[in-house]
């Protein structure tokens, strides 16, 4: 029989191993923000996941935005700003129904998937996403952070 403090310690390693197993991988929610706090936005954001986390240069990314709203929306366009630490370095614009199934109404994700350049520098990075309706109404504008890793894939030669 093996002494108490050798069973205590395989009991602790059985304990984490088991927690390890539980632990989602690869992937967590992202602290999301809006735009104007208080404000009562007709869509409602529940989650974002990026995908990997920390982004890695010049390989897809996925950003996965859950949400929700009671209206039926027909039409919309989503607008992304992107600053490295406090300067404006891109923007896009998307009709949302390229980015999800249209009518909107209810719960629903909108996906988007991109690889960014192997230059692109590492570090921390704020994204701004505005859902706005048929007559430029803001539904819906968020913010969150993610980070681009130090790590760039080796080229296939």
């Amino acid at each position: 029989m093996a002494p108490k403090h050798l069973n205590r310690r395989r009991h602790l390693l059985f304990g984490a191993a088991a927690v390890l197993v539980l632990l989602p991988s690869g992937s967590s929610a992202t602290a999301v923000e809006y735009c104007k706090k208080g404000r009562d936005y007709p869509v409602k954001v529940s989650g974002v996941e990026v995908v990997p986390d920390p982004v890695v240069r010049g390989e897809p990314a996925t950003f996965k935005i859950s949400a929700s709203t009671d209206k039926n929306i027909t039409k919309g366009k989503l607008v992304i700003d992107v600053a490295y630490f406090i300067f404006h370095v891109h923007s896009e614009t998307h009709n949302l129904c390229d980015e999800t199934s249209c009518p909107v109404t209810g719960e629903f994700v909108l996906a988007s998937q991109q690889t960014l350049p192997s230059f692109t520098p590492p570090g921390s990075y704020t994204l701004t996403m505005k859902l706005q309706g048929d007559s430029n109404e803001e539904l819906t504008c968020i913010s969150f952070g993610f980070s681009i890793g130090f790590v760039t894939p080796n080229p296939i030669i």
